[in-house]
């Protein structure tokens, strides 16, 4: 359940020159785009940087590569500058389960090798907190912490699983399954006390949030440029503070190496770190046409109003409220409560994912938690209300037949 319903549908956002917002991308018309928190969307003008920069590249390699470097470190500093953090604790990566693997990899056993995790996080980031526990001769210990439970349950449930044990913790600062914050500043105050080391997933947080760091005490941060930001995919941020940040060496070892962090991540051999340089602008073109302030207020009520519609159209079928109350909710992201029969795991919401590409035409992310299918709701400015009245009217009464037709196949409970 989001913090206000939003019972208004607001207005489109249009470019300067009084067309759609939409038009600034390259998006296929021919499919409705309602799952920009998955894999992003590329702005047109971000394309373009990006194939400059490649021909470039492609021209005079001999000059382009020994330059980079010194390119990659300017970039850095735009970067820190939108995400509000210090150019110096900013290293670039190609995303967040990158960032955590460049930790995974970095980290070596204090106490008993425990890492704390919740079963609310991101599967390949608990599968390489899960790989480093076993070389470690540790283990993984799972918080559970149910879906509505709000900042002082949530921190309760993660701090139950921390001991004289635990040498590392590991939590979302916003979930991807369930579309939730998690009590990344309480857990980071505990977490320094005890001098435990804190990795958070910030993979969702670049660009919903103006400044994601603010106010969260941890060693480590990972949040993803190419999501809500618009980058080129490939493009992430690793943010390290304290002296445990010059034990993170990039995945490749290249001829930085024996430089300090971040410099060390802004080498990588003959790698393409194209998306690199052109992420600045997407981010601009963003902030130069409408801001991102307006942004952020605009993608907030379209996925409330969202929410509304189509939470309504799936209660008017099944006569069940569709409503989620995730206990903690996050603007630009919302869940809706999926007909009974329809994907209950996480194998079963991908499959949906792509049928209702494929039958349907629409992009959209359905998700599971705890055995129940949920439709995650996420927008971005070159959304409309319009999409997720379609969504609601012609979607939603075929999701209900494939939901029934699934309920009645024999075996099914």
């Amino acid at each position: 359940m989001s913090e206000t319903e939003v019972t208004t549908a607001p207005r489109p956002l249009l470019l300067a020159d009084g067309r759609p917002a939409a038009r600034a991308w390259s998006l296929d018309p021919a499919m409705k785009h309602l799952n920009h928190g998955s894999f992003g969307a590329v702005p047109s003008v971000a394309q373009e940087r990006q194939n400059q920069l490649r021909a470039e590249m492609d021209r005079s390699p001999v000059v382009w590569f020994p330059a980079l470097p010194q390119r990659i470190a300017a970039t850095r500093v735009e970067l820190a500058a939108f995400l509000r953090v210090a150019p110096d604790d900013l290293a670039l990566v190609p995303n967040a389960s990158a960032g955590a693997s460049v930790v995974f990899a970095g980290l070596s056993r204090r106490r008993g090798g425990e890492i704390v995790v919740t079963d609310h996080g991101y599967g390949a980031v608990t599968m390489g907190a899960e790989r480093l526990a076993r070389r470690w001769g540790g283990r993984v210990r799972t918080a559970r912490v149910p879906l509505d439970a709000d900042e002082e349950q949530a921190y309760e449930a993660v701090a139950a699983e921390i001991g004289e044990a635990t040498d590392l913790i590991v939590l979302d600062h916003i979930t991807s399954a369930t579309a939730r914050r998690m009590p990344v500043e309480r857990i980071g105050a505990e977490a320094r006390r005890r001098d435990i080391p804190l990795l958070v997933d910030g993979a969702h947080a670049p660009g919903l949030i103006a400044a994601p760091l603010d106010g969260v005490t941890c060693d480590f941060w990972a949040g993803n440029l190419h999501k809500w930001g618009c980058a080129p995919r490939g493009t992430a941020a690793l943010v390290a503070r304290g002296p445990r940040r010059e034990q993170l060496y990039p995945l490749i070892d290249s001829w930085g190496a024996a430089d300090p962090y971040p410099d060390r991540f802004d080498q990588q051999g003959t790698v393409d770190l194209t998306s690199y340089l052109a992420a600045p602008t997407a981010l601009d073109l963003i902030e130069r046409t409408w801001g991102w302030g307006t942004a952020r207020q605009y993608m907030d009520d379209l996925v409330g109003y969202a929410e509304r519609v189509v939470g309504a159209a799936f209660a008017e079928l099944t006569g069940e409220p569709s409503a989620v109350d995730v206990g903690m909710p996050v603007p630009g992201m919302r869940l809706v409560r999926l007909p009974a029969g329809l994907g209950a795991s996480r194998v079963e919401a991908d499959a949906l994912r792509d049928r209702a590409a494929r039958e349907l035409g629409v992009e959209t992310a359905f998700t599971s938690f705890g055995g129940t299918g949920y439709l995650r709701l996420s927008a971005h400015i070159y959304n409309t209300a319009a999409d997720y009245e379609y969504f609601a009217e012609d979607c939603v009464p075929v999701l209900g037949e494939w939901a029934r037709a699934a309920r009645e196949q024999p075996g099914a409970s």
